[in-house]
């Protein structure tokens, strides 16, 4: 203790008669109690830095009692094996990612599509197909057509690269069938099953072929024969969500094309005027070992002319 004038004060600072009325008033704001601050100034006052201070020594001391609580574990690690699906994504990926990609956009106008598969919907009862209740029809039938007969025009992509039969010599096996892999989900995640001979399919038959096979895979019912055979593969992943891929070919396939989410985009017609449109991208992945870009670029091109102009498309179809 120190005396002066008659007066005792706590050099240790815990004397509120010490501090300013601005530095209790702080004080009161940050709901501190003055005499449990340490002050450093004259004769042991509380200054306004003793104040912020204790106050952020006391506010890290509160921080820390809580922190121990937050870090402890949730739960236990769980290790477990890759599933069959899994680690036969494991084994293709792996050898895939070996393969110098060339990737490709091209942006398609859906608005006609979209406007006629919706009156067919609409309308479904006039079209019969063998007595069987027709399902709804989606962007994805029409889009397996046009790639089978833009395939038809470019064959290079619907080819293997055999490089281990004779490592010194790559060979590049034309595929006579059109036997496409669609990305479907299930419970195991996404899986591609194949859809064979699409060259020799109608829309209609596609559709089909396509509940058929999302039927068996969310019942994990889907043979080897269903998996197995694909000459090109479509990752309709935009029936998911996502607009551009970066699709990844699957081995010894070289190439695939990824189907983002159809969106509504305002465009201008011939007249200037501002339209609605309903735009879809297509994202193409191609083995840049054995296909140019060129040859990419104008099979994508005819796809999306068939997709936008479907009188294009059904003259073609057998």
């Amino acid at each position: 203790m120190k005396i002066s004038n008659g007066h005792r004060f706590d050099t240790s600072g815990k004397h509120a008669t010490l501090a300013t009325p601005a530095v209790r008033h702080l004080t009161k704001e940050l709901n501190l109690n003055i005499e449990d601050i340490p002050g450093t100034g004259k004769d042991g006052r509380v200054l306004k830095e003793d104040v912020q201070k204790y106050a952020a020594s006391k506010s890290q001391a509160e921080s820390s009692s809580v922190t121990p609580s937050l870090s402890e574990p949730l739960g236990e690690d769980k290790t477990v094996p890759l599933t069959p699906v899994q680690n036969q994504m494991f084994k293709i990926m792996t050898r895939s990612l070996q393969i110098p990609h060339f990737l490709y956009t091209d942006t398609i106008d859906f608005s006609e599509l979209n406007q006629v598969r919706r009156a067919l919907n609409t309308h479904h009862s006039t079209l019969d197909h063998e007595s069987s209740e027709l399902p709804k029809l989606s962007a994805l039938p029409f889009i397996l057509k046009a790639v089978s007969l833009s395939l038809s025009a470019f064959p290079s992509l619907n080819a293997y690269l055999d490089t281990e039969t004779d490592p010194s010599k790559p060979k590049l096996i034309y595929k006579a069938s059109h036997n496409l892999g669609i990305a479907v989900d299930s419970p195991q995640g996404l899986i591609v099953p194949i859809i064979k001979n699409v060259q020799s399919h109608s829309v209609i038959s596609l559709a089909f072929e396509i509940q058929r096979l999302s039927s068996l895979a969310k019942q994990n019912k889907l043979s080897t024969s269903d998996l197995s055979g694909g000459t090109f593969t479509i990752s309709n992943i935009g029936s998911i969500g996502g607009h551009v891929v970066a699709p990844v070919i699957v081995s010894p396939q070289v190439a695939i094309v990824g189907v983002g989410k159809a969106k509504p985009v305002p465009s201008f017609n011939e007249k200037g005027d501002v339209v609605r449109k309903e735009e879809c991208v297509f994202s193409w992945s191609a083995d840049h070992r054995v296909v140019d870009g060129a040859t990419v670029a104008r099979c994508a091109e005819m796809v999306r002319s068939y997709l936008e102009g479907l009188e294009r498309m059904m003259v073609k179809m057998r």
